[in-house]
């Protein structure tokens, strides 16, 4: 018993011993280990160190504690350790900026040191270290680098140059780098004409109105010169800076093109498709008669081909950016239709890509091939491929009218085999061969009937029951298989079901003795046990028609249907012009422009080919002198405005009939001729007849109007009452007008000062400027322009400054202003970019106008009109909007608001709160109504606004706390 005691003592005193281990030790730890061999006096024991503090932090470990040893280090002749401390250096110097400082001294020695190469990595690293402190320091040192005897370091400062300006913009203008960045444009060494023009191209993303690459002939020579000599990278950079440039004319583009060809042969696929796209934008200007202009087309074909030997997502880009040029120009690819043909081991990627290709260059000549192919790719065993070559055989149908007999009746070959997707595609392209060639094939429709049963995808099933309805009179048992549709109505898609109410109308109104009670079945299951507002409205719409006028309903429902387009699927003209100038980037990939997909892109321009020669559209940069109004400045390219992109197009989506064919003709003003804008709203619409029975014939109603929420009048009849009220409505003041702003400092503008506001007088628009010389010279020959913005804004007349303005002297101009000039969305909305000319130089400047002074002098509504057209509105284009700090009463808001334009239609007081219901109207035709909410006692004002192009509600709340707060 004793001895197991002694033992059990000894294992105690044995345990404290062995666990104190853990806490002492004789190492100090890797970071201590580092830090001695660091500040060893053997140069390769520092050099090891360095590389494992280097080590370390590739890893992820924090050694920042490190920095002043590290730093230390950078005092060495040893290039490779330089290379490592300054390394170590990039990547802690943000967060140890005052320890970075201490390594400053270094670097203004190294920008000096005998060996370029040190020079150089100098001035890499001061451009890398992105510290707000450091940046003043490495001024002189990367001003002696830009002026370097060595081309090496010369071309390392122009990209220094361009990260330093992302740094700190204002910085790199007052020290005059971007002028030396311009002179680079000239040197000797085609690398350093390469990287200026790679640092200017980017400085000028970030600032669209800087003008920075003023190309001229005498510039564009010298890239042209230095594109022969420089690296593949570099001869990149000089052909997206040459896209960007405009002829003068057909001569010039010719010139240009004949010295980027060979580029076309280059090992790089990036080099060629920059060349392709450079030679894409100046064949614009090439006549077509032209020998040259054929060559051209001849030579671009063979490296279009050579880019798809490469690995398959080469290939894939290569497609995406051949898919714009085929849509643009398809004469270059003609006669390549083989190399677009599918290999059994391409990823899918590629081969739905050239499908597609294959598509677009379908034509008479080469149809028996493309088809041969088609019918091939239908039998494989990848299911997205075989759908999308059974839709392209209908596609080929429709484009080629020589080939329609051959592809329905390979349609029906694959129709036979009893595959379920390849069934349900075929039926889908067949409605749409139907739809191009009425009359001619509906032979085969009792094939498709007796595939009814194994359709279960909407959009197969949706063709199906078209095919039934228009050609019912053909089809015995037609009643029958739309009934059978009809069993399981509620469980069908959005798709099925519109497709089914149109199709038994149809029927209905062909043959309607048998007919009735289906008919009667659909109408009462669209609208009265559906939910989706689509349906009940397109049921309400032929309930109302088949009550109240049979052959109106007949007219309208079995009209002669227009034939389909042969291409539906094409990018709109105006976009695909721009993807052309964007082959080669990733929105030649996307197939979108630039601002759809890169965020925050202040800086993202829109670009457009330039005008063929003699087409009447000016093909140089535009002279500011000549005109008043009209084309875009130099330093800011037009945008095309794509049609989305404009306000009055907003407004004529409901209204103006369809486009058949071609581009839309360009927008000049937004007139909009004797249109009721508003039509007659919702009740015009639902005729007189609110209410009625689900039954047929003379009891046969619509729907009653909901009345919109936003509107919320709980007293009486609601918002009908509240016209017969009257509104203590006082007399107006005077316009609101904002006070001047300097738009253009003296510095950015050789001592030209410019300030100014806008203002509306009488009806008339007016810019009033301020001019001030700064500068010691005279200043003559005064001019101004508009680049195109929202409202086509333009000079009425000449800006009149009819006496030299001497230095130091000041004068104040007013310039009327029109709204018929050239449109384009601006954003924001407001603004407004300016060109101004003297004896000196052109200026740019943007400003913005309030959007009140668009507000015209006829915009009062009539009562009625303003209801129907509130309801009208969608509620998805109300915003809501609080005018804070506010001590006006309804009274005095109103007649303020009134003496810019926006016009009290009604007031009414619910429950002590003022309601002023008002209504804008702006001079491209827009109107803007809304609801204004006042309290006594309560500072801020609640604002509903209801507008066609919602777009404007923003600008237009803006406008009401400018003119209520001051």
């Amino acid at each position: 018993m004793e001895w197991a005691n002694q033992l059990c003592e000894n294992r105690q005193f044995g345990s404290k011993m062995t666990d104190s281990k853990y806490f002492t030790t004789t190492k100090k730890g890797e970071i201590f280990e580092l830090k001695a061999e660091l500040n060893s006096d053997k140069k390769e024991k520092k050099k090891e160190a360095v590389k494992k503090v280097i080590a370390s932090m590739t890893v992820g470990k924090d050694v920042s504690a490190l920095f002043p040893d590290v730093v230390n280090c950078m005092q060495t002749d040893n290039l490779e350790l330089k290379k490592l401390v300054y390394l170590y250096l990039m990547n802690y110097a943000k967060s140890q900026p005052d320890m970075a400082i201490m390594a400053v001294n270094t670097f203004v020695k190294d920008c000096e040191d005998a060996n370029p190469l040190i020079r150089a990595l100098a001035v890499r690293t001061m451009g890398c270290i992105r510290v707000d402190k450091i940046t003043e320091y490495l001024c002189e040192p990367l001003r002696k680098c830009l002026k370097d005897e060595d081309p090496y370091v010369r071309k390392t400062a122009a990209v220094c140059v361009a990260k330093l300006h992302d740094i700190n913009a204002q910085l790199v203008e007052d020290q005059g780098f971007l002028d030396t960045l311009k002179d680079l444009i000239s040197d000797s060494n085609p690398m350093v004409v390469a990287n200026a023009v790679a640092a200017l191209s980017e400085i000028a993303e970030s600032h669209p109105n800087s003008n920075l690459l003023d190309l001229n002939p005498q510039s564009i020579n010298k890239l042209l010169t230095a594109l022969n000599e420089c690296t593949e990278w570099g001869q990149i950079f000089i052909l997206d800076c040459l896209a960007n440039y405009t002829p003068r004319d057909d001569r010039e583009s010719q010139s240009i093109c004949e010295r980027v060809t060979p580029r076309l042969s280059h090992a790089n696929s990036a080099v060629v498709l920059s060349a392709v796209k450079v030679l894409m934008k100046f064949m614009e200007m090439l006549p077509k008669d032209l020998d040259y202009y054929g060559t051209l087309l001849k030579k671009l074909a063979p490296p279009l081909v050579t880019l798809l030997s490469a690995e398959p997502e080469l290939q894939y880009v290569a497609l995406r950016n051949i898919n714009l040029i085929v849509q643009k120009r398809p004469e270059i690819l003609k006669h390549e239709m083989k190399v677009f043909f599918v290999k059994y081991n391409d990823p899918i990627y590629v081969k739905l890509e050239k499908l597609d290709i294959m598509i677009r260059l379908a034509s008479q000549a080469n149809i028996a091939q493309v088809l041969a192919e088609l019918k091939e790719y239908a039998t494989e065993v990848d299911v997205d491929f075989v759908r999308k070559a059974v839709r392209a055989i209908g596609r080929c149908a429709i484009k080629v009218e020589q080939s329609a007999e051959r592809c329905v009746s390979t349609l029906l070959d694959l129709i036979q085999t009893k595959v379920n997707y390849v069934v349900q595609e075929a039926i889908v392209v067949i409605k749409d061969i139907f739809r191009k060639y009425p009359n001619k094939y509906e032979s085969v429709i009792a094939t498709l009937c007796e595939n009814l049963d194994s359709l279960d995808e909407p959009e197969a099933r949706a063709a199906m029951i078209w095919i039934v309805g228009e050609y019912a009179e053909r089809i015995d048992n037609a009643d029958e298989l739309l009934e059978s549709f009809l069993e399981g109505f509620h469980d069908e898609s959005t798709q099925v079901q519109l497709q089914l109410l149109t199709a038994i109308v149809k029927l209905f109104l062909k043959k309607p003795t048998e007919t009735q009670e289906l008919v009667q079945q659909v109408l009462s299951l669209a609208t009265q046990d559906s939910d989706n507002p689509d349906l009940r409205d397109r049921g309400y719409i032929y309930w109302r028609l088949l009550s109240t006028d049979p052959v109106a309903a007949k007219e309208v429902v079995l009209a002669e249907k227009p034939l389909i387009s042969e291409e539906t699927d094409l990018i709109e003209p105006t976009l695909l012009e721009e993807l052309i100038c964007h082959i080669g980037t990733l929105a030649s990939v996307y197939h979108k422009p630039p601002s759809a997909f890169v965020e925050g892109s202040r800086g993202v321009m829109h670009k457009r080919l330039p005008a063929r020669t003699g087409s009447g559209e000016s093909t140089e940069s535009p002279d500011v002198g000549t005109a008043a109004g009209g084309s875009a400045p130099e330093a800011a390219p037009s945008i095309i405005p794509s049609q989305g992109d404009l306000l009055g197009d907003l407004l004529n989506l409901d209204m103006a009939p369809p486009t058949t064919s071609g581009p839309p003709p360009p927008t000049t003003g937004m007139q909009m001729g004797g249109m009721d804008l508003l039509g007659g709203g919702l009740d015009s619409l639902l005729g007189g007849d609110i209410g009625g029975s689900p039954a047929m014939g003379a009891g046969f109603g619509a729907a009653p109007a909901v009345m919109p929420a936003s509107l919320n009048a709980p007293v009486g009849g609601g918002l009908g009452d509240l016209f017969d009220l009257g509104g203590g409505v006082g007399m107006p003041m005077g316009a609101y007008i904002p006070p001047k702003i300097v738009w253009l400092p003296a510095m950015k503008a050789k001592g030209l000062e410019i300030s100014g506001t806008f203002a509306r007088r009488a009806g008339v628009i007016q810019m009033e400027l301020i001019l001030t010389n700064k500068a010691m010279s005279v200043m003559t020959d005064f001019a101004i322009q508009f680049n195109r913005n929202s409202f086509g804004l333009a000079p009425a007349g000449p800006l009149q400054v009819l006496t030299p303005l001497g230095p130091n002297q000041t004068i104040e101009v007013s310039l009327p202003l029109s709204t018929v000039g050239p449109v384009m969305k601006m954003d924001p909305l407001n603004n407004l970019q300016v060109a101004v000319k003297n004896n000196i130089d052109v200026f740019y400047f943007s400003c913005q106008y309030p959007i009140s002074m668009l507000f015209v002098e006829d915009g009062k509504m009539e009562r009625q009109l303003f209801l129907a057209t509130w309801k009208d509105i969608p509620n998805d284009n109300e915003s809501q909007f609080q005018i804070k700090d506010c001590h006006l009463n309804s009274d005095a808001a109103s007649s303020k608001l009134q003496g810019s334009n926006i016009f009290t239609i009604a007031k009414r007081t619910v429950e002590g709160q003022d309601m002023l219901y008002m209504s804008i109207k702006l001079s491209n035709g827009i109107w803007v109504l809304a609801e204004l909410k006042v309290q006594a006692g309560n500072p801020n004002y609640t604002i509903s606004l209801k507008c066609r192009a919602p777009e404007v509600s923003q600008c237009v709340f803006q406008c009401y706390e400018a003119v209520l707060k001051n």
